[in-house]
């Protein structure tokens, strides 16, 4: 499965950006749990949230817990990151990834644990 990341930009401190990550190569898209990850400049990269095949669960770090939600739309084979009060320590390029399971969210916080990756978008916030 090949994916592309979208939405990033500019925003200011306190706004609002929508990323979207958009599957292609293969049908069975509701097979895949799907994350969102991010790197800032000089940081390692970082989980920040998952959902699940169902879109039923999701898992999100506490950086991020209460402003941002996942969502996922599989009839467009792509899934949403809503972010929200965003701090200028959301600036990174954010990642998403997927790996095919039906396994629950909680056991997959690491990149190691994803097979397919999508070039990054950049969100800067500032101040």
């Amino acid at each position: 499965v090949q994916l592309q990341a979208s939405g990033g930009g500019l925003v200011q401190a306190g706004g609002s950006l929508r990323l979207s990550c958009a599957a292609s190569g293969d049908t069975f898209f509701s097979d895949y749990l799907v994350a969102w990850f991010r790197q800032a400049p000089g940081k390692e990269r970082e989980f920040v949230a998952n959902i699940n095949c169902s879109g039923s669960s999701s898992i999100y770090a506490d950086s991020v817990r209460g402003r941002c939600a996942m969502s996922r739309d599989d009839a467009r084979n792509t899934v949403y990151l809503q972010m929200n009060s965003l701090k200028s320590e959301d600036t990174a390029v954010y990642y998403c990834a997927a790996r095919r399971t039906r396994n629950s969210p909680s056991f997959y916080f690491s990149d190691r644990g994803f097979d397919y990756w999508g070039p990054g978008t950049q969100v800067t916030v500032s101040s």
